[in-house]
Order: structure tokens, then sequence, then C-alpha cells
């Protein structure tokens, strides 16, 4: 996280987007994408719970909790307390107003429960975020990125085999998850600059 990268703008892009798409399915059950993602899964997958259940395992808390942990630990081995700090923030920030802000705002149900986004998805895209912008720039962060799109490809046939969410709430996760990350770093980026800016002279 160099701060060379326009950061804030993916940002505000994934939040609007996010934004739109939740007011275009607030309230409702299956769209079209929807309808056609869970005829899929149903068809492909049946109801095979054992495999579903392995495939939404990445999204459990004892996955990614260690795995937060583990990188922000090696942040501040490496001496890079800012890193370390976003590994954590950006991640807890993003599940705390996913779930007291955003679900209660935009009041889609799925079965008993407010869907949209899902928080699986938020949690898990979060810490795969973090660790893409941790990586080193080129090869590390291409196979991290690619790693990361197979798992979430995975996480999201099984939450829709289980009956967990539609399609269009992981989208919706994944836009607020990579949104609330990269804005955490940005800001905190620029508040360590503030902090490290010389005071101007009054003479």
């Amino acid at each position: 996280m160099n701060g060379r990268e326009p950061y804030g703008l993916i940002a505000v892009t994934c939040a609007v987007i996010m934004v739109v798409l939740g007011m275009l399915v607030s309230g409702e059950g299956l769209s079209g994408p929807d309808a056609v993602a869970d005829s899929w899964v149903r068809r492909t997958f049946g109801a095979d719970h054992d495999l579903l259940n392995l495939l939404v395992l990445p999204t459990e808390a004892y996955v990614l909790i260690p795995v937060a942990l583990l990188a922000a630990g090696l942040c501040l081995l490496s001496h890079h307390r800012l890193e370390a700090i976003v590994t954590v923030a950006g991640p807890l920030i993003a599940i705390l107003a996913n779930t007291w802000v955003l679900k209660p705002l935009f009041d889609r149900w799925k079965n008993t429960w407010l869907a949209y986004p899902s928080g699986h998805t938020v949690a898990l895209v979060a810490v795969l975020t973090v660790l893409v912008l941790l990586a080193r720039p080129g090869v590390a962060t291409a196979v991290i990125a690619m790693v990361g799109a197979v798992v979430l490809g995975s996480v999201t046939i099984g939450m829709i085999g289980l009956g967990y969410h539609y399609l269009t709430d992981v989208v919706g996760g994944t836009l607020f998850a990579i949104a609330t990350v990269l804005a955490t770093g940005t800001l905190l980026r620029w508040w360590a600059a503030r902090r490290r800016a010389p005071a101007p002279s009054d003479g």
C-alpha cells in the first residue's frame, strides 16, 4: 500500500455500485440473475450438503480470524504498523457496518434473516482484499487475487446451494468489503501523512 494507486476512487466506485444494486433488490426476493444462478447451482450440485458446507468453510470466523491476525502479526514484525492496523480495522469496520447499518437499511430477506449484502461474503472478501494489498506487486498479487477469486466463486456456490444468500447478495457483499478496506487504508494513510507533515513556520 504505497499510496500511488487510486484506492479512493475504486472504493467510491464499488460503494456506489453496491448502493444502486441494493436499491434495485431492496425488499425483494429472487431477481433475474438470482433465479438463473439458483437454478444452475441446484441443477449442478443438487442437495450435496457435505460438499456445499465444505465450500462455505472459508467464510467461518475460526478460519478468517487466524488468517487476519497472522497477517497483522507479520506486518508488525516487518515494522509496517499502518498495514497491521488496516489488516484488522478494515475487515472489522466492514463487518460491523454491514451488520448494523446496511442490512437493516436495504431490508432484503432470505428466509428469516436479512440477506443484502452477504455478511459471509463481506468477512471473506475484506480479508482477501487485505491480503492482496499486502502482497508484493507483481506475481504474488496476481496469484493471491486469482486464488481469492476461486475461493469466492466456490463460496458463492455453497451459499446459494445451502439457501443462505442470493447471487446479488454476494455481489453486494464483495463490493462493500472492497470499498471499506480500500477506504480504511486511504484514510489511515492520509492521517499518517498529516501527522508526519512538518508544522508551518510562524517566522
